[in-house]
């Protein structure tokens, strides 16, 4: 971690300007000192599905080199701590804050500000932090109808009453609250200042290492980097060289409906596969699985909307002029708002569904 990086409010130990929490020599006097304090890093989800605290779980052995390294002093999924012990650091006592996952309450809004307020760098950890993740394909429906749907006109709703939880109830012992369930699905930069991205649903145990170890180098990239490959997953995929030079696609098949051959692109096999238009860095384990990439590790360097930006790709890859045939390929993607925005939608130009607009002297349409 770069401590000499300007920061809102500098955490106690860098105040002597020390570069590292582990070099003994103070700067200040110039005389040998104890060790300063291990840099302080929380962890913390929101809307996500746990996968990526799994992730750091999965870093085995490895995990014991992040402990060495950093003192964890919140991580609710694995340790016992509260939210006042958060509040009671100073602010920017924190040198990172890893937070997973996208914002759907206003719990989740108010713990990304309480964190952004204690720690030097924020880090969107994962897919749904960066770009909105699954959860984000909620914003293809309004608050309401999520609401109706769960509590009145799910299969698995029997009682059919329509009851909603309560936001307040006032009991004898007391008011309990819960969070609000807000309008949409946001992405946690769409909330708070956010420094650095970590690609992946969930980030893999190599990109979590590789983060962890430019966090902790000391020569960090410049902010809003995401600290994953900077290439297309393709030119990590064993079987890009069995891709033509020119590509195109006579017909869109769905993973089920063939086996595929092991050794050539899937992509060559009319298998829908994003692996061109998605950043590298996961080694290509689904592929390596006989399944296409699905987007999850989002996209390149300068592009806008993923979705859009597959979208296109594979329009170009299309060898059809006929509109039935057009027509036909298309129909192939049963789902194109789950194919092209399953991690992306809240970051989207689109971000979320559009309601059509009141008829002048009578209902919506």
């Amino acid at each position: 971690m770069d401590f000499n990086r300007p920061t809102s409010a500098r955490p106690p130990w860098a105040t002597c300007g020390v570069p590292n929490p582990y070099i003994r020599r103070s700067r200040c006097s110039g005389g040998r000192l104890p060790p300063l304090a291990k840099p302080k890093v929380a962890l913390y989800w929101c809307a996500s599905c746990g996968g990526c605290e799994e992730a750091v779980v999965d870093l085995n052995e490895a995990v014991l080199d992040v402990v060495e390294a950093v003192d964890i002093v919140f991580w609710p999924v694995a340790m016992d701590f509260k939210v006042s012990d958060v509040a009671a650091l100073q602010d920017g006592e924190l040198a990172a804050a890893f937070i997973n996952g996208a914002i759907r309450t206003s719990e989740q809004a108010e713990m990304a500000e309480l964190l952004r307020r204690k720690a030097g760098a924020v880090v969107a950890f994962g897919a749904c932090a960066w770009l909105g993740g699954i959860p984000g394909l909620a914003n293809l429906y309004s608050r309401e109808s999520i609401l109706e749907f769960v509590y009145r006109e799910s299969p698995s709703t029997t009682d059919g009453d329509g009851v909603r939880p309560l936001e307040e109830f006032r009991a004898p012992e007391g008011t309990v609250r819960l969070p609000h369930f807000d309008e949409d699905v946001r992405t946690l930069d769409q909330v708070i200042d956010v420094d650095y991205y970590v690609p992946g649903c969930p980030p893999t145990p190599k990109t979590i290492a590789d983060a962890l170890s430019t966090l902790l180098g000391g020569d960090l990239p410049p902010k809003g980097s995401v600290l994953g490959s900077s290439r297309s997953l393709c030119y990590e995929c064993e079987l890009n060289e069995t891709k033509p030079e020119k590509l195109t696609l006579t017909e869109v098949k769905r993973v089920w409906e063939i086996i595929p051959e092991p050794d050539k692109c899937l992509l060559t096999q009319g298998i829908l596969c994003l692996g061109p238009v998605t950043r590298g860095g996961c080694e290509a384990l689904c592929v390596k699985a006989h399944m296409p990439c699905t987007g999850c590790f989002g996209p390149l360097g300068g592009v806008q909307d993923y979705g859009a930006k597959g979208i296109a790709a594979v329009a170009s890859l299309l060898d059809v002029i006929e509109e039935a045939d057009v027509k036909a390929a298309v129909e192939k993607i049963p789902d194109p708002a789950g194919t092209f925005y399953r991690y992306s939608l809240p970051a989207s130009l689109l971000h979320h569904r559009v309601e059509p607009a009141p008829t002048p002297g009578g209902p919506a349409a």
